[in-house]
């Protein structure tokens, strides 16, 4: 997991930038906030796009993305 925490002026800063979990052998990303995305990142890599799976899509789109639905 990846956060942001501090002070921008006189405001509160707290949040996550990027979540991602192995979860039964496959590499979930749960919150991508990263400007180029996880997943381009991890084929370049080598990771095969049946080991990713982006969690932040409802299941009903994770087929049409051609990454691993679960």
């Amino acid at each position: 997991m990846l956060i942001i925490v501090g002070w921008d002026g006189e405001r509160r800063v707290h949040g996550c930038i990027t979540h991602v979990q192995i979860i039964d052998g496959k590499i979930w990303i749960q919150r991508d906030g990263i400007e180029d995305g996880i997943p381009d990142e991890l084929v370049e890599a080598g990771v095969p796009k049946s080991d990713i799976v982006l969690g932040f899509h409802p299941p009903y789109v994770r087929p049409h993305t051609g990454y691993a639905i679960s």
